[in-house]
């Protein structure tokens, strides 16, 4: 392998997780940055792991765990903008200034991308990975694409660097913030309420994405190239629901709003203490269909990528949110 000691930016969040095992399985060392060294205790029993703290929206932080690395995977994003100011010294960004998005999802999308890439032109680290997103577009209709696709531009015109970008649907797996959150309404309420119940969603196991994110990085062919990495099937937001409330044992019936009063339910959740569920910006994000461009979707050969179905493994993980359907699970996964 070309690419022996990588540093991983988000490494303790949900997909990052799954790339850091995904890299210590193929027996490379693994540098991991995180805000609180705390949320990554348990990456530490993991032989080739190493965890620094580290705010890695300061250049000079970046450039010091650039240092001896070999490639760089950043794998940091957020859903909500919580209308972050940003840091101290930076100069607003551009989509900023002229109300395209908020301070939050400049800082993470767009001016962490630009510092990166500074960062490991002055590091000598050639080599990058970035996870962009589906359906990213400068004049998508959510503040979240419009972040995303001038944060993935950034990565792309980079000189003197050899970037691959990835640009997933929706991502599930364990502790997912999607498929798991359906299930925890669900386990709660009588009913679920959803808006824009018929958008399509083209939904990727998160290993899926996490190899093919590996096979990458020491693969030339995927230099300079943008993949989009989907699953097998297409479902609409009303599907998934009704699968997650089922598979975890809980089933429900599924209400779609009309948009006014979804994003009226959306502004009430943005409103109430503690981390939003869902806000009036990721109903805009569904006004267009998160599916491949391309169908029926086939993965790129360079990537080596036979995407999972998503109901043996969901039905699984899901599964254990209630006592009586994990044997149901386990049956699911037997039928593959």
């Amino acid at each position: 392998m070309t690419y022996q000691n990588i540093l991983v930016l988000g490494g303790t969040g949900f997909i990052g997780r799954h790339v850091v095992d995904s890299l210590v399985a193929q027996g490379r060392r693994v540098c991991v940055s995180t805000r609180r060294r705390s949320r990554g205790r348990d990456l530490l029993v993991l032989p080739t792991v190493e965890v620094l703290e580290a705010d890695v929206t300061e250049p000079s932080t970046l450039r010091q765990l650039l240092a001896g690395r070999d490639a760089v995977i950043n794998t940091i994003g957020i859903l909500h903008d919580a209308g972050a100011a940003p840091p101290r010294g930076a100069a607003p960004e551009a989509g900023v200034a002229a109300g395209r998005y908020g301070a939050g999802f400049a800082s993470v999308h767009v001016r962490l991308p630009r510092i990166l890439v500074e960062a490991c032109r002055q590091s000598a680290v050639r080599r990058l990975l970035h996870i962009s997103a589906l359906g990213a577009d400068s004049q998508g209709p959510s503040q979240y694409l419009r972040s995303k696709a001038d944060g993935e531009q950034v990565v792309r015109e980079a000189a003197a660097i050899d970037a691959t970008v990835f640009r997933p649907s929706v991502v599930f797996g364990p502790g997912d913030s999607f498929l798991n959150l359906f299930a925890g309404l669900a386990a709660w309420l009588p009913v679920l309420l959803i808006g824009r119940a018929r958008s399509r969603l083209q939904p990727v196991w998160v290993r899926d994405l996490a190899g093919a994110m590996c096979t990458a990085l020491d693969t030339p062919a995927t230099i300079g190239r943008s993949y989009e990495i989907c699953g097998p099937a297409i479902y609409t937001l009303r599907e998934l629901a009704q699968f997650a409330a089922r598979a975890s044992g809980h089933p429900r019936p599924v209400i779609g709003l009309p948009d006014p009063l979804a994003y009226l339910l959306a502004l009430g959740m943005e409103l109430l203490p503690g981390p939003t569920l869902l806000s009036r910006d990721n109903l805009r994000s569904l006004t267009i269909d998160n599916v491949a461009s391309r169908q029926p979707y086939v993965a790129a050969a360079e990537l080596a990528l036979q995407p999972t179905p998503m109901e043996p493994e969901a039905a699984l993980f899901l599964a254990g949110m209630h006592p009586r359907s994990r044997y149901g699970g386990f049956r699911t996964r037997a039928r593959r």
